[in-house]
């Protein structure tokens, strides 16, 4: 398996959580032990960051060949601060997981994080990323595409994946002063309305944007990757082609355009049912894997895509030959293990 979508939290980063007054933040607990605070809760300090090696072991139980590493989303709030701020710590982070690429050839690759209060900055450290070893393209909050108005201002970022042949790994999230999460934690089932409902609801937002617009017209060389199956499309599909029919007869059909699209979308978090609409709408070529970088993930995934009933070619695609092709030109990935005779 090649997981296009494993979040890393870097410990390279607690100087900077100390110094912080608001979640997420390091701080001491009333038995003195310093913990990561954040909206979720407290974490003990030798918990809260990713570990190379216990990483790779993880990787090596589920048969993991590569990993792409993306900052996870409660350490985005480095993207957010004053520029002063968010670059220095944008570009910690890229250099730490290049030499995390570098280190164990193959067996990495990453996502740059990018100081998204000043494109033009951002478009400058884009390029920057992608000049290191294992950086192949950068990971962008789902909100800054939820419509082709809010997609203007990411062009600048496009055009830097367009000219390197990079990936653009679309993720849910905020942009700089957007309110987040959408639901307050006192609503009830809070996390099950901000962590799917509204999570899917914007990503389905989001390739909306990407496939029924021509926005990514002008950058033929960016792959796009759109993660959780790029929302609720493969099950709200039907619904979008009959209102299309009634509504605008003459345009062609949604499920053409979304079949006809380049983006990609990640199998994290869903099950064989899903997979097998996602399969029928993008087709398996357009599929990859994504796990969150968890164990509990990877067995998931690796249990959705063995149950899913899209037959064995189809499945290879999504394991492993789908992000093979996109990522070979760009980084090292390990070498597939020959099938056993």
């Amino acid at each position: 398996m090649i997981d296009m979508h494993t979040h890393w939290r870097p410990a390279e980063f607690t100087d900077a959580l100390r110094a912080r007054t608001k979640e997420p933040r390091v701080v001491r607990n009333q038995d003195g032990v310093e913990v990561l605070k954040t909206r979720m809760g407290e974490e003990p300090l030798a918990k809260a960051f990713d570990e190379v090696d216990f990483h790779l072991a993880r990787m090596d139980r589920q048969g993991v060949s590569t990993s792409v590493l993306s900052l996870l989303g409660s350490f985005c709030w480095i993207e957010a601060q004053p520029l002063d701020v968010s670059l220095p710590l944008c570009r910690l982070f890229n250099d730490a997981v290049s030499r995390l690429c570098q280190e164990h050839t193959g067996r990495f690759a990453a996502f740059a994080a990018l100081p998204l209060v000043d494109i033009p900055a951002a478009a400058a450290e884009f390029e920057r990323a992608l000049g290191l070893p294992g950086i192949v393209g950068a990971q962008l909050p789902g909100n800054a595409f939820l419509t082709r108005k809010d997609a203007e201002a990411m062009r600048p970022l496009l055009e830097v994946a367009n000219r390197h042949r990079a990936v653009v790994f679309i993720h849910h999230g905020a942009r700089p002063g957007d309110t987040f999460p959408k639901i307050a934690a006192d609503t009830d089932n809070a996390r099950r309305r901000n962590g799917t409902l509204d999570m899917q609801a914007s990503l389905s937002s989001v390739m909306v944007t990407l496939c029924l617009t021509d926005y990514l017209a002008p950058y033929p060389h960016a792959m796009i990757q759109v993660h959780n199956l790029g929302g609720n499309i493969p099950y709200e599909i039907e619904r979008m082609d009959h209102r299309c029919l009634l509504d605008t007869p003459n345009e062609e059909l949604p499920s053409a355009r979304f079949r006809g699209s380049k983006v990609y979308v990640d199998c994290n978090s869903f099950g064989p049912t899903a997979i097998e609409a996602a399969v029928r709408l993008y087709g398996a070529d357009r599929i990859v894997c994504g796990t969150d970088g968890t164990e509990f993930g990877c067995e998931w995934t690796r249990t959705a895509l063995a149950e899913a009933h899209i037959g064995e070619d189809a499945r290879e695609k999504i394991l492993h030959g789908n992000a093979a092709a996109m990522l070979s030109p760009l980084a090292t990935i390990a070498q597939k293990e020959p099938a056993a005779a």
